[in-house]
């Protein structure tokens, strides 16, 4: 459960946004500090899974074959064989077009090897490399976790950004989306929350709101 301040930070940003013909994110932005950042071991890059989820449509994508490929194709956006990643590979835009559009990759681990190959130059400098399926694990519920999840990627910046919800959501659920966001930050950078400067809340097109 979110911490009350987080919730009234929420709260306030949702109040102060102006009225958009779009359904808004909320997006949460953190300033790092008393961290080495040219080092690429104090980096932030961490997938987290949203308790109360994005509150926004995830284009998840597969590669796999056989009846992985079957079952995938009822719960992700597109899904892909070796035959298609061979395509891919022969044409750039394709790819780099694909990679853009699409949040989150997932692959069988038997197509991990071809998948750096074709594609590995266009998906690595993204941050895009798939997560690898082993073969006990069950593509669909796969799929459902990563559509929930988020990916937190500080680069050399100190400054970063991710999602936390969207607008229609109760500001109960995205404070306990926020919650888990710095309840991981905290137990993995160097010093904790002493390596958190501040943190502001708002709508794509809302003002900040101070979380911490």
């Amino acid at each position: 459960m979110a911490d009350q301040e987080i919730e009234q930070a929420v709260s306030r940003a949702l109040e102060d946004a102006p009225e958009r013909n779009f359904r808004e994110t909320v997006d949460l932005a953190i300033n790092l500090r008393d961290l080495d950042l040219n080092e690429p071991s104090n980096r932030v890059d961490e997938s987290i899974v949203l308790p109360s989820g994005t509150g926004q449509e995830t284009k998840i994508v597969v590669f796999a074959e056989g009846e992985t490929a079957l079952r995938a194709e009822d719960v992700a956006d597109e899904v892909f064989d070796s035959d298609d990643l061979e395509d891919l590979g022969d044409d750039d835009d394709e790819a780099k077009d694909l990679a853009d559009e699409t949040d989150f990759f997932i692959a069988e681990a038997a197509l991990m090897q071809d998948i750096g190959r074709y594609l590995g130059t266009i998906l690595g400098p993204r941050g895009k490399m798939p997560e690898p399926l082993q073969p006990d694990d069950d593509v669909v519920e796969t799929v459902q976790r990563m559509k929930n999840t988020v990916q937190l990627r500080s680069g050399d910046r100190r400054t970063f950004h991710t999602r936390v919800g969207a607008e229609n959501m109760d500001a109960e659920e995205i404070g306990d989306n926020i919650d888990v966001i710095l309840r991981r930050l905290h137990s993995n950078l160097e010093k904790g929350p002493l390596n958190i400067d501040n943190v502001y809340v708002k709508t794509t097109m809302g003002p900040s709101v101070e979380v911490a």
